[in-house]
């Protein structure tokens, strides 16, 4: 792509191909402006000669439906004057008299007019013979037509009137040549007009692309350019912003990811560092050795546990499907409670008797769940902190929430729960144990069943975190 604001004119841009369709567009247009002109103008040029034919007609068979009359034939064609023509014809069809126009083709309009009924038009259409020329044939009992001095008189029996059209197929034909200059020289206008447009148009997309190249050289901060007047540009320059926005925040997430993690792995990669430093240097043996291992596997389970959690995340982010089982979550809540109890016989810890939760899920990823719930309301308070675990049926989904008197945790904190590696300052401390993707895992995994999760603190009465899952089909 080049750079300084322009895009430019390949067979793939999107100027010229929105130029080619405006000039197709403007062609047909104008083409069709044209030829309907030309149509309309014909159209109206033939119904004037019929309409001057049968005027002409209607004139001849008045003076004739009046009783015998004479007429001189250079008065009746001055009467019936160019365009028209006269063809007097007798009895058998025989050319008698022609006068103006019909004079060339006298023969052939006396035998075309005896083709249709007496009153109708004929037309030269695929007649040899007879071009450019109209006629309409009127019966003419009782009239003389005197042809002047030395010719004698005739009685026609009908005369065949004939209107020239070559005159107006002219006028078309110049009207036609006209138009077609006409239509070349306002498409080069209007063409030269369109550049100029699109150039303009165009131009917040110029500047959109030399943005992108400069964020694809590593201005990492810029945006494309907005305008706030919800153009097509600016919806697209904004939904590019967002991606950019999307983009920036999931490499940070990965930065702060990897760096979390290292720095969690560091200190127990330490401590087995240590303590192995020191067995070489002969300051552990007999007893003390037992202790060092003690310590070594108390640092590989740490480890093994972070990257099993970082593991477990990374599926469920690539959103691999949970499997799909009728599960009672009340069941599950029993088993949780059951074990933290007899792990931390001091606590208490509780569970609100309620009817049978019917869930559809992973079983070992929902008690996953359940026990980062439970294990963190124990972890995180003080001993005297009551930790109860109530179920209940809400409509359609099953509600399930952990509930602890203890410290609580902040306003500002609040937001963060779910952030992967974060702690509560008051929890930092590497007492507590865990990989700091408790609720990290908890929120993947009740979004991987497509349910809610949501915290609620208030710091020195207790904190409620509440887990919403779709009740399993079929119960009522």
């Amino acid at each position: 792509m080049k750079r300084g604001g322009r895009l430019p004119w390949s067979f793939s841009s999107v100027r010229l191909r929105l130029l080619t369709g405006l000039a197709v567009l403007l062609v047909a247009g104008l083409t069709a402006s044209a030829v309907s002109g030309t149509l309309l103008l014909e159209d109206f040029l033939h119904k004037r000669y019929e309409n001057t034919l049968k005027v002409s007609a209607a004139r001849i068979g008045d003076v004739i439906e009046r009783g015998p009359q004479t007429a001189d034939a250079d008065q009746l064609a001055a009467l019936l004057g160019p365009p028209l023509g006269i063809v007097a014809v007798d009895a058998d069809n025989r050319v008698l008299l022609t006068t103006g126009a019909a004079a060339a083709s006298a023969d052939a309009l006396a035998q075309l007019s005896i083709t249709v009924p007496t009153g109708e038009i004929v037309t030269d259409d695929d007649v040899e013979g007879v071009n450019d020329l109209r006629a309409i044939r009127v019966p003419s009992p009782g009239l003389t037509v005197d042809r002047g001095p030395g010719e004698g008189t005739v009685r026609p029996a009908a005369i065949v009137l004939a209107i020239d059209t070559s005159v107006d197929d002219a006028t078309t034909r110049s009207l036609i040549e006209r138009q077609l200059a006409l239509v070349g020289g306002a498409l080069l206008l209007l063409l030269g007009l369109a550049v100029v447009v699109l150039r303009l148009g165009i131009r917040p997309l110029a500047r959109m692309a030399h943005t992108a190249d400069a964020i694809a050289a590593g201005s990492l901060t810029e945006r494309l350019p907005q305008h706030g007047n919800g153009s097509e540009t600016d919806l697209l320059a904004e939904a590019v912003n967002r991606a950019f926005d999307a983009q920036a925040r999931a490499e940070a997430a990965v930065r702060s990811v990897a760096a979390d993690t290292s720095h969690e792995l560091r200190t127990p990669l330490s401590t087995i560092s240590g303590w192995l430093d020191l067995y070489r240097q002969g300051g552990v043996s007999g007893p003390g050795l037992e202790t060092a291992l003690g310590h070594i596997e108390n640092e590989v389970g740490r480890m093994r546990l972070l990257v099993e959690d970082l593991a477990l995340l990374a599926r469920l982010d690539a959103g691999r499907p949970v499997e799909q089982n009728r599960i009672d979550l009340m069941a599950l809540a029993a088993d949780v409670v059951e074990d933290a109890q007899i792990i931390c016989p001091d606590r208490s810890i509780t569970l609100a008797v309620a009817p049978a939760a019917l869930v559809v899920g992973d079983a070992a990823r929902l008690q996953q769940v359940l026990r980062n719930l439970v294990g963190n309301a124990v972890q995180h308070t003080p001993v005297h902190t009551a930790v109860l675990v109530d179920i209940a049926h809400t409509g359609h989904d099953i509600r399930l929430s952990v509930i602890d008197n203890g410290p609580g945790i902040s306003a500002e904190d609040l937001p963060r729960v779910f952030e992967r590696f974060w702690r509560a300052e008051a929890s930092r401390s590497r007492a507590y144990g865990g990989s700091g993707l408790g609720l990290a895992i908890v929120g993947a995994i009740v979004h991987a069943h497509h349910g809610q999760v949501a915290v609620e603190s208030e710091a020195g009465i207790g904190t409620t975190v509440t887990v919403r899952l779709p009740q399993a089909p079929g119960v009522t």
